[in-house]
């Protein structure tokens, strides 16, 4: 674990996000002038924003409602024969964000997610994990442009951080803060995660706006080493083609 302590400087969420749909619902109209028929239909290109609904959260432990992240992905597309079904087989690249009122603290060879005092106030706390992933999927696309397909992903973990952006004063097993005003802390490498993560996808789409889901059969964290957690992960994925 690395931390890095840092004034607080940060250009809020909610305007990366309207930025990042701007810029990609902007994308069909690019695409479609510079990729032919023949490309479309072998190449498949995705970038989602989702949200994770948390499943087995810490006793004492709140998590946000929205929890956003983003995904990329891109897919090879081979049809069966002239059919409207497929096969395709790609690499992507997924960014899970968990907000609450916790610190992510090693106490020994374990992690936890620390409750943070009532009387400590903040204005963000959260971690993000990141994965390298492979789908898979089989799936269905007709002429009236309906499209929807069920799948499978494996991904390895690729980084990992916390932040905390309030009070100082707040101790850990991992930082201290001596610090009495407003601080921000960002630790690098989160301790005793899986380096593996898999699950089911599912996606129902008409033309390029596409509704998906990603139910994770792994967990955040080792067994016995960190929390149960894990998410189901509900989004909107815009495939320009």
């Amino acid at each position: 674990m690395r931390v890095i302590y840092s004034k607080i400087s940060s250009v809020p969420v909610s305007a990366i996000i309207l930025f990042l749909l701007a810029f990609l619902l902007a994308q069909p109209a690019a695409y479609s002038q510079v990729v032919n028929s023949k490309t479309k239909k072998k190449i498949s290109i995705g970038f989602g924003l989702h949200t994770d609904i948390l499943q087995k959260v810490p006793a004492g432990v709140k998590v946000r409602t929205i929890n956003q992240g983003i995904s990329v992905f891109g897919l090879y597309n081979m049809p069966f024969g002239k059919s409207n079904f497929g096969f395709s087989i790609g690499l992507g690249l997924t960014s899970h964000n968990v907000f609450g009122n916790f610190l992510v603290d090693k106490v020994g060879d374990t992690t936890k997610l620390v409750k943070i005092p009532d009387s400590v106030s903040y204005k963000r706390s959260k971690m993000t994990i990141v994965y390298a992933e492979i789908p898979v999927e089989f799936n269905l696309k007709t002429k009236s442009k309906f499209n929807c397909a069920i799948g499978f992903k494996a991904g390895f973990m690729i980084g990992s951080k916390s932040v905390y952006v309030g009070d100082g004063g707040v101790k850990t097993f991992s930082w201290e803060s001596a610090n009495t005003g407003k601080i921000r802390v960002k630790t690098l490498g989160i301790p005793n995660l899986e380096q593996f993560a898999y699950g089911p996808t599912a996606r129902i789409g008409y033309k390029w706006i596409n509704v998906d889901c990603y139910y994770m059969l792994s967990t955040f964290f080792n067994k016995n080493r960190g929390p149960e957690l894990y998410p189901i992960s509900v989004g909107i994925v815009i495939m320009p083609f």
